[in-house]
């Protein structure tokens, strides 16, 4: 680190999207930035982008517990304090009905949006502890509020990770630390390739004609959340573009 009084960001998921959005917003700001993803190539874009002083860059799979266990080893080896979790690694896989849907990919969201949120959640957290001061903001979504026809399992993750956001307030109230969950709307990143399996053309009509959030939207999103004063907790924060809103009740009529 440069600047050893820099405050210290670590973010999941920084190669695209909210993380790699988020990454630099912080950068900008004067954070250290530590980034974490599965591609090293992008991080090397990022790393180039803002800077080697400002930002140190990790190939890392939040599914694997032995990254996160040497991760986190490497930080108490340099004595770095980390006062900000961005848990953003995550994904969704398919659209398709629950009784269609790919059991691979329902196993992919349990292990990302699930297990490697609180994996990496628990690991951080006895450092923050002893330190009497952090934040852990994780990155939720609307589908954990609001059910639609293909969000099932996604849908499903999203909620456990409100649930938990709102049981680490409880668990860690009177240590000084911070939790929030942003849940975000329709936001234009690589979300809909990706729950697509790579299919860009079907992905590019979720986002015709429409204006959506942006990847810089979320990042400002979290960098607000993150800038209050020490005593201030944002809980959550849910954001929509203004394009949508609340669908109706769905009923299904029977012939008679």
């Amino acid at each position: 680190m440069a600047d050893s009084n820099a405050k210290v960001v670590v973010i999941t998921g920084a190669s695209s999207g909210f993380g790699y959005a988020t990454a630099v917003r912080f950068a900008q700001a004067g954070w250290y930035v530590i980034a974490l993803a599965r591609r090293l190539e992008r991080l090397q874009a990022l790393q180039q982008l803002i800077g080697e002083t400002c930002c140190e860059i990790h190939q890392f799979d939040v599914c694997q517990q032995e990254n996160i266990d040497e991760f986190v080893s490497n930080l108490a080896t340099r004595k770095i304090q980390v006062d900000l979790l961005v848990n953003n690694a995550g994904l969704a896989l398919g659209l398709e009905s629950a009784d269609k849907a790919l059991q691979q990919d329902w196993q992919v969201m349990v292990d990302t949006n699930i297990k490697g949120l609180i994996f990496m959640t628990r690991a951080m957290l006895p450092q923050m502890v002893a330190a009497a001061h952090g934040h852990i903001i994780n990155i939720g979504s609307i589908a954990g509020s609001y059910a639609y026809p293909g969000g099932n399992t996604y849908g499903a993750s999203k909620a456990f990770v409100a649930q938990f956001s709102l049981n680490l307030r409880a668990d860690l109230a009177g240590t000084g630390i911070r939790v929030t969950n942003i849940e975000p709307g329709l936001a234009e990143t690589e979300f809909s390739v990706v729950r697509f399996h790579g299919d860009k053309q079907k992905a590019d009509k979720v986002y015709q004609d429409v204006q959506p959030l942006t990847a810089e939207d979320i990042a400002e999103s979290i960098f607000w959340s993150a800038s209050q004063p020490a005593h201030v907790n944002i809980n959550r924060i849910e954001l929509m573009p203004v394009c949508q809103a609340f669908s109706p009740l769905s009923i299904s009529k029977t012939k008679s």
